[in-house]
């Protein structure tokens, strides 16, 4: 009964009237079609139809002579449809996201560490000692084989890119890679015009190197669209490129003769650490970049890097460091120095510092010998 009651509520009848055709004064009633609602349609329904149906009243134009056609409201700028196309253009082209601007300092600087030109100066005077894979395979490598100084810095950058997560030597072997595939130059429209799958192949040893293809196109196209297939100046606008990470655009600075900031990696940020030169302990390379960039002499922003990655790849290694023949741990300069066990280790070959001094030395008695002995001759 009551689904009866509630859809015969929903029931309008309405009665006509009209004059008899045979007797004009006889008037003849009639029942009209029946309407029915629909018990399910709610209000708020109702109200959005009509609100759509009075809009598009708007957009009907009545001509002399013409019938009434139904338009839609145009969704895209009218020059698309002035233009006679039947088929809305779609804009593919997103805005540009808003660059945001880089962070340079901290709003309470960090206090210098206690002692730390002396560890820097011991640490500076180890790396002469030695040649690390950084020196010979590093980003900076990237530039040789190019001549053309836009290649030059796009192809650092494509180091730097490929660098995150992957040993020098394999980072260098995935650029020459790239040369090679690229007909013997690395350029913005030599990595546009090739396929995903030759550049995939290129730098398949590198890690994460499928989501590096992706980012290497679209950096690529940003470069040619925005800034005229060069890399840009500024850190903010490297920052705004596709997969570019923060430590990444000054180390291009650096190499560009631009000192912006410390470029901090996992090599840089361990150590430090190690070192005791952030209090507290920092968990993320940014806050290690902001705290060394408070108390650090500008002048040295752009050696503290190379010298702390060629350390930590030959003497502080990650696992297993090399406590034994550090200058540091001997001297008791390092809170994290360890006993280690030098037996069945590589050996690592050092160039000693004093051969230089002593041929000058040498050379020099040799003279005063002569200048004596050349009189009595």
């Amino acid at each position: 009964m009551s689904a009866t009651k509630r859809t015969a509520s929903t029931r309008v009848t309405r009665l006509t009237s009209r004059a008899s055709e045979f007797n004009t004064q006889v008037t003849l009633f009639e029942a009209a079609d029946l309407v029915e609602e629909s018990p399910r349609l709610s209000k708020r329904v109702k109200t959005e139809v009509k609100a759509e149906t009075i809009a598009d009243l708007e957009d009907l134009k009545v001509t002399p002579g013409s019938t009434p056609t139904k338009t839609s409201r145009p969704t895209e700028p009218s020059n698309a449809i002035a233009s006679g196309s039947s088929t809305p253009l779609k804009r593919d082209v997103k805005s540009p996201k808003k660059v945001k601007a880089v962070p340079q300092t901290l709003d309470k600087p960090h206090p210098a560490p206690p002692n730390w030109r002396e560890t820097y100066d011991t640490i500076k005077q180890m790396r002469s000692r030695f040649v690390a894979p950084v020196d010979t395979m590093g980003c900076q490598q990237a530039q040789v084989e190019e001549t053309d100084p836009k290649n030059r810095r796009y192809a650092t950058l494509v180091a730097l890119m490929l660098s995150s997560q992957t040993k020098d030597e394999v980072m260098n072997a995935a650029v020459s890679n790239l040369r090679k595939a690229f007909g013997g130059s690395i350029s913005v429209e030599g990595m546009i015009a090739a396929d995903d799958s030759v550049i995939s192949q290129a730098i398949a040893k590198v890690g994460f190197w499928n989501k590096k293809t992706q980012y290497l196109k679209q950096t690529a196209i940003r470069l040619r669209d925005n800034f005229d297939s060069d890399v840009p100046k500024t850190v903010d606008q490297l920052c705004s490129l596709p997969g570019v990470d923060r430590r990444w655009p000054f180390l291009h600075s650096k190499l560009r003769g631009m000192t912006d900031g410390i470029g901090v990696d996992v090599h840089v940020h361990r150590i430090t650490n190690l070192l005791g030169w952030h209090k507290p302990p920092t968990k993320q390379p940014e806050q290690t970049r902001l705290n060394l960039q408070s108390w650090l002499p500008k002048e040295l922003y752009g050696d503290i890097n190379h010298m702390l990655v060629g350390y930590g790849q030959v003497i502080c290694l990650p696992v297993s460091p090399r406590c034994d023949v550090c200058d540091l741990s001997t001297k008791g300069m390092c809170p994290s120095a360890r006993k280690v066990d030098s037996k069945n280790r590589k050996a690592i070959v050092f160039t000693s510092v004093q051969e230089s001094p002593a041929k000058v030395e040498i050379a020099l008695e040799g003279e005063v010998e002569e200048k004596k002995f050349s009189p009595n001759s």
